[in-house]
Parts: C-alpha cells; sequence; structure tokens
C-alpha cells in the first residue's frame, strides 16, 4: 500500500471511529450529523464525501465493524475453550466483556437491527447471521449432529444472547454478574436438551 492509499485508510478510520465515540445511551446513529462526526475526526465536512457517499454508507460500515469485533472476540474465546474450560462459561464471559468494553457497539446492533432503514436492518441481519452460522459450524463438529439441529441450537442460544445482552446495557456490575450466571444455566438447558433430543432421534 503506498503513502497515499495508506493516509486515505488512516482518514477513512478516523471518520469510523469519531462516529462510534459519539454513540451513547442517550444517543443513536441516526441522531450523528455528517458535519459532527467530520469535526470530531478533526476533518471538513468536504472531506467526508472522499471516503463515504453518505452517512448511511458510513453507518452500514459501522455495523459490519461492530459485528466483526463481536464474531473475533468469541472465535477468541474458542480458541481459549480449547486450552481446556467450559464453552458456555467462557463464551458469556467473553460476551459479557464486549458488553462491559464496547457497550455502544453492540447498542448500534440493537438499535439499527429494528430501525426505521431497511439497508440497516438487513446489515445487522447479515451480521446476526454469520454470527449463526459460526456456532452452527462449531456444534455441528462439536457434537456430531446434522446441520439442521445445529443450527436450531445455534439460533436458539444466539437469540438468548442477544437478549440478555439487551438486558445487560442497562445494569450495574453486580447484577450483570448475576444475569450472567442466568445465561448460563439457560444456555446449558438449551444444550442438554438438544443433547437428548439427538440422542432420542437416533433411537
Amino acid at each position: 500500500m503506498g503513502v497515499r492509499a495508506q493516509q486515505k485508510e488512516k482518514t477513512r478510520r478516523s471518520l469510523v471511529e469519531a462516529a462510534f465515540r459519539q454513540l451513547s445511551a442517550e444517543r443513536s446513529f441516526s441522531g450523528l450529523s455528517l458535519r459532527e462526526v467530520a469535526r470530531e475526526a478533526g476533518l471538513a465536512p468536504t472531506s467526508f464525501y472522499r471516503h463515504f457517499k453518505d452517512m448511511e454508507e458510513l453507518g452500514l460500515t459501522l455495523v459490519d465493524e461492530g459485528g466483526l469485533t463481536l464474531r473475533q472476540l468469541m472465535r477468541q474465546a474458542r480458541q481459549r475453550i480449547a486450552d481446556g474450560g467450559s464453552v458456555i462459561q467462557i463464551s458469556v464471559k467473553t460476551f459479557m466483556e464486549f458488553i462491559d468494553n464496547s457497550p455502544d457497539v453492540f447498542r448500534l446492533l440493537l438499535r439499527e437491527r429494528s430501525g426505521t432503514s431497511a439497508a440497516f436492518r438487513q446489515a445487522v441481519a447479515r451480521e446476526i447471521q454469520h454470527f449463526t452460522a459460526e456456532l452452527t459450524d462449531y456444534l455441528e463438529e462439536k457434537q456430531k449432529t446434522s446441520r439442521d439441529y445445529a443450527e436450531a441450537q445455534a439460533q436458539a442460544m444466539v437469540t438468548l444472547v442477544f437478549s440478555a445482552g439487551a438486558d445487560a446495557l442497562d445494569m450495574n456490575e453486580d447484577e450483570r454478574a448475576v444475569l450472567a450466571e442466568r445465561m448460563i444455566l439457560q444456555l446449558r438447558m438449551i444444550a442438554k436438551g438438544a443433547d437428548a433430543y439427538n440422542k432420542a432421534k437416533r433411537l
């Protein structure tokens, strides 16, 4: 990559990070203006258009990056599991760390999942599908079950986790700890139920 291309990528990153910094519990992406994002990034508003067509394109980039960040963390969790430990316990711990460290990234995914923009809803749906597909792959391999069963289990787990994550955003540390234990219990129930169902189907 040449110097010019590197500088362009650096400026693009500064816009993405500036937008993420301005998100909060009180402020959604739809409440951001192009001028505010450019000013936060230390750029003139006209510079914005060299990197993004409009604010929607920037927002879709945030959704993609938010989903990718979460998937990368869960992949790391699975690597930690390979070294020994409970798959569900480590996964929940990793997810709650993500909520704690990047609450506004998760808020973005939740808000845009049911937002007014069809493009944003589709983008979040794609990220959730990627997340579910990776978990399906893992369950299919580890449990030696059919793709359909693994996918059904993965969908149930992802739905539960995203719902609990939404609750966790407005909780304090102690409340989140209680929620994490409840998530572990519920996910284990889903896993045990799936295992029993798979065994029954083989009979």
